[in-house]
């Protein structure tokens, strides 16, 4: 409802005139009221609003065309993708298909659906000149208001067409159309309103005959209208009889009816909240002006957003009403410290300035009585019991004050607490002086009770069994029981701080205090840790309720506990308790009281809750709390990436090296924007959902290339959940090293260089093992030399001189006999000296197996010894080819000394899967037992078994008596080969990858 341009120069002239003065000055008390001056880059001189259902607030004014989402304002000189054709809209309309319509001042109306425009002009068919509303018909059609007449636009046309004079109505500035629940047209022109019957083609003048500009319908669907000016009139379809002269009723130059019923009326100077019947002092009105924190002057449009929040734009601002969860207790002026106490259906008030009243929602319902009230109590048996400096005041059924004066020298001090035990005894606590039990007239200090602390007493309550419990500053509570107190403290697990109120609950007791809540089971108290990061602090004020929830007042504001987290909480103590917190949000004004008067809570007989703070009564009904069932819908907004930004809409690919990622998003919820709360995954990179709280924007830092899928929900102030919120697709190109080209490439120069290096280092060892073995063999000829150069030749020599002793012997003699069987034995020396010295002469062996071994045979075995090698002759690890000498000359030599073979043949074939060597001959053979045991004290053929074992090698030994003896050794090629131990590897790990591959 809006007509700004149009009445802004009646409401000029009008401010010349006197302003009507009015008692309706009080600011609205049920509702938060938010200004924006300018602020997060709201716009001013508001004209027109409406609302998307994405959930946006559009404003317009003559700055621009804006958005808001509860806590930013953003200019819009583009909509969806597509520029405004001008940056003077003026009126605006969301229709119920989501399309977005935006009139022009100068003329032509813009309509946005989805990512497409539509820009209507006079070319079709839309009246010139400026658009001044634009209104949805029942049936979808859209009705565009222009300076120069009425334009509609029916469902699935793309053309405007003109309503005028063939219809019956003028073709002249029209202002507004409405239509009302019985299906009437009614359309504001220059000159007088028209209506149009449900299904009518033709308008007719509607009563009364004058000028009348903005047009509201209520409830009761009566039609008024306002002359621009300062009047609001009711408008008929028809005159009354006798066509009396129009009166008007109400003051105002527009208005609009909330869902609720009531009438907010747009004054030069102010705001005006009507409820029904709206005329009369029944209206009760009340007035938000500039003077008590409106935006500006001059309202000039009123709309209710989805949520029910009334939006107002003023001169030089916008402002919003927001009707609050509590409901503040009217008085014609602040308290100071109250007092409250349930009393039937309201609560009785008294402070230290003010009377003491009852009151109930409506406000204050009966005087009671003046005292400087410090503490008040309600008994067992209804009596309600007050008091204040000097005396005690009862108040009995008949409703009269009965004044019961403090003993002399307790006369100077407050009072803290009040309770009455099961013996129908007061107990009252007055700081300074201490705790008192009261019988009849006598006033005993400590109650005669052994061990009952003597200190401040913050709190008293009387349990259902008639104890009495008191709860001290510095973390103690005693329960009084039998002439007996039990105090309670740290060893009992109390963590309160200063004890502020005690609630007796059945078998159990709450007690809130400095600190929080903690509540007793019978034999110790249990601290309770509140769910979240707010904390519960200074709770003096606490009430379970008939349905089981526990409210709480404290320094933070009220919570509350539903009824199953109070009994999970009961059941396991260590849970942390998770509790709803209302505040100044909700409209409460202030925090609770943390000296006295206490309790700060109280609950009346009809369920309601009454909450005092500093200078406030706030009331609320646990069973009608007023609840917000939209869930807010979620919007993607922009992804930044170093300095650049990019839209957050389908696939964003961002620039190669990108690593550092701002994801902006909201939550257009309207009412409480400072409760919705958000949560935020990076499917790809976070293994859970990220609760961030209120905060708008999700970070990442060092991001590795690849595809992600960012998803975001939110819940509105009642916690409900938008579970689809807004998805977005990001893809992180890799920088060349991140590819996997690089990768690969950077394997197959490592597997170059580390076989680069392989080759080389058995270069290197392949040259030391050569020079070691030239070594070697030098060795081995300077052994050879020094044996027949000596030491042989001293044998013989040796040999030379027993064989002339044994010649001078005579013949068949036992000495020359003895002499003969040891020269045999030195022959035999000799000759074994002499094939050592042959081996150790031999030339330097070929670099190749066999070759070595055919050479080896040949010098001991002469012409009975032929060699064959079978395959491509191969290189051999050095181990191997040791091994294999040795146990081929092992073989040959034992041919030679013990065969007695006329032929001895060996056999060396390089095979693919391995390399075999055979050595047989066709001597005397050997017994089995020899052939795998040896002779004792000889360890050739033990030796060449082990050395095969040693290789991992297949090794036979076959022999028998005169069948000769063969030695048959087998080794697998990756053991026997050089660099066939890598490419069995190789081997091995692609055979164990086939497998896999096809189990997967």
């Amino acid at each position: 409802m809006a007509l700004p341009l149009l009445r802004r120069a009646t409401l000029l002239a009008f401010l010349a005139l006197p302003l009507p003065t009015s008692a309706a000055t009080h600011q609205l008390g049920d509702y938060a009221h938010t200004a924006w001056n300018g602020e997060r880059g709201a716009p001013a001189d508001v004209v027109q609003f409406t609302q998307t259902p994405d959930g946006w607030l559009w404003v317009s004014s003559p700055n621009g065309l804006f958005r808001f989402d509860g806590v930013d304002f953003q200019r819009m000189d583009s909509v969806q993708g597509h520029r405004l054709p001008s940056t003077s809209p003026l009126a605006l309309l969301a229709t119920r298909d989501g399309r977005l319509w935006v009139g022009d001042r100068f003329g032509g109306v813009s309509m946005f659906d989805d990512g497409r425009m539509r820009l209507f002009t006079a070319a079709d068919g839309l009246p010139a000149g400026t658009v001044l509303t634009m209104t949805e018909g029942p049936d979808g059609s859209v009705w565009v208001a222009t300076a120069t007449g009425l334009g509609h636009l029916a469902p699935g046309a793309t053309r405007f067409r003109r309503v005028g004079r063939a219809e019956g109505l003028p073709e002249a500035s029209t202002r507004q159309v409405l239509f009302g629940r019985d299906g009437r047209q009614w359309v504001s022109v220059a000159g007088g309103v028209y209506l149009r019957e449900r299904g009518g083609v033709r308008y007719r003048r509607a009563w009364p005959y004058i000028d009348l500009m903005a047009l509201a319908e209520a409830p009761d669907g009566t039609i008024w209208g306002s002359d621009g000016i300062d009047k609001h009139y009711r408008v008929l379809a028809d005159a009354p009889p006798g066509n009396s002269a129009p009166h008007a009723e109400l003051g105002g130059n527009g208005a609009l009816f909330d869902r609720a019923g009531n009438m907010w009326i747009l004054k030069v100077n102010a705001l005006e909240l009507r409820k029904p019947p709206y005329v009369g002092s029944a209206a009760g009105a009340l007035q938000l002006s500039k003077a008590n924190g409106m935006s500006g002057p001059l309202p000039q449009t009123a709309f209710e957003d989805r949520e029910g929040n009334l939006w107002v734009g003023t001169s030089a601002g916008l402002d919003r009403l927001r009707r609050t969860r509590l409901h503040s207790v009217p008085a014609a002026t602040p308290f100071d410290r109250p007092s409250v106490l349930g009393d039937g259906d309201g609560v009785v008030i008294g402070d230290r300035r003010q009377a003491l009243r009852r009151y109930t929602i409506a406000g204050a319902q009966e005087t009671l009585g003046q005292l400087e009230l410090t503490c008040s109590y309600r008994a067992p048996d209804g009596t309600l019991w007050f008091a204040d400096r000097k005396a005690r005041w009862r108040r009995g059924a008949s409703g009269t004050l009965t004044e019961l004066p403090h003993p002399p020298g307790l006369g100077d001090h407050d009072t803290q607490a009040m309770t009455v035990d099961g013996h129908g005894r007061m107990w009252i606590s007055l700081p300074g002086a201490g705790v008192f039990r009261i019988d009849g007239d006598r006033w005993r200090k400590g109650g005669d009770v052994a061990g009952l602390p003597d200190g401040w007493a913050m709190s008293l309550a009387t349990d259902d069994a008639g104890r009495v419990w008191a709860g001290y500053l510095r973390n103690r509570i005693a329960l009084i029981e039998a002439g007996r107190a039990r105090v309670f403290g740290t060893a009992q697990g109390l963590q309160l701080g200063h004890v502020q109120v005690l609630l007796p609950d059945g078998p159990r007791v709450w007690a809130g205090g400095q600190n929080g809540l903690a509540w007793f089971d019978g034999r110790r108290w249990h601290d309770v840790t509140p769910a979240g990061e707010r904390p519960l602090r200074g709770i003096s004020g606490l009430v379970r309720t008939r349905t089981g929830e526990l409210w709480l007042h404290g320094a933070d504001g009220i919570s509350r506990v539903a009824a199953a987290d109070v009994e999970r909480l009961l059941r396991e103590p260590a849970r942390p308790l998770p509790y709803e917190r209302f505040d100044a949000l909700d409209g409460l004004v202030g925090s609770a009281e943390q000296l006295r008067p206490l309790p700060s809570l109280t609950q009346s007989a009809d369920g309601r809750l009454w909450f005092a703070t500093a200078s406030e009564v706030a009331s609320l009904d646990p069973a009608r709390i007023a609840r917000n069932p939209l869930a807010p819908p979620v919007q993607l907004l922009t992804v930044r990436a170093g300095d650049a930004g990019y839209p957050a809409q389908g696939e964003v690919r961002l620039p190669v090296g990108s690593r550092n990622l701002r994801i902006a998003y909201t939550a257009p919820s309207l009412a409480m924007p400072e409760r919705v709360r958000f949560r935020y995954r990076l499917e790809g990179f976070d293994e859970r959902w990220q609760e961030a709280g209120t905060r708008r924007e999700a970070v990442y830092t060092n991001l590795g290339p690849g595809s992600y899928r960012f998803r975001v929900i939110a819940a509105n102030e009642d916690g409900v959940w938008n579970q689809d919120g807004a998805t977005l697709a990001l893809v992180v190109p890799p920088r060349f090293v991140e590819t996997g080209w690089f990768t690969a490439s950077m394997v197959l120069l490592a597997g170059l260089l580390l076989g680069s290096l392989y080759v080389l280092r058995v270069r290197r060892l392949t040259a030391r093992l050569q020079d070691l073995m030239q070594e070697r063999l030098a060795e081995r000829e300077r052994i050879a030399r020094g044996l027949h150069d000596t030491f042989l030749q001293s044998v013989q020599g040796l040999v030379m001189l027993f064989d002339q002793q044994a010649r001078s012997l005579p013949p068949g003699s036992e000495q020359r006999t003895r002499i003969e069987q040891t020269l045999d034995l030195a022959d035999e020396l000799m000759t074994e000296g002499r094939d050592c010295i042959a081996d150790l002469r031999a030339p330097g062996e070929p670099e190749e197996l066999g070759q070595a071994l055919a050479q080896y045979g040949t010098v001991l075995l002469q012409q009975r010894f032929t060699a064959r090698i079978h395959g491509q002759p191969r290189a051999v690890t050095p181990r191997v080819r040791d091994e294999v000498q040795t146990i081929a000359r092992e073989a040959l030599i034992n041919a030679a000394r013990h065969a007695r073979a006329s032929h001895v043949e060996l056999v060396l074939d390089y095979r693919a899967d391995g390399l075999t060597l055979l050595v047989r001959d066709d001597g005397c053979g050997m017994p089995t037992a020899l052939s795998s045991e040896g002779r004792p004290g000889h360890y050739g053929i033990a030796g060449m078994g082990e050395r095969a074992r040693a290789l991992g090698a297949q090794y036979t030994l076959l022999s028998a008596p005169g069948k000769g003896t063969s030695v048959h050794l087998t080794i697998p090629a990756e053991q026997a080969y050089a660099g066939q131990r890598s490419a069995a590897l190789f081997q091995r790990l692609r055979q164990r990858r086939r497998p896999e591959a096809r189990r997967a």
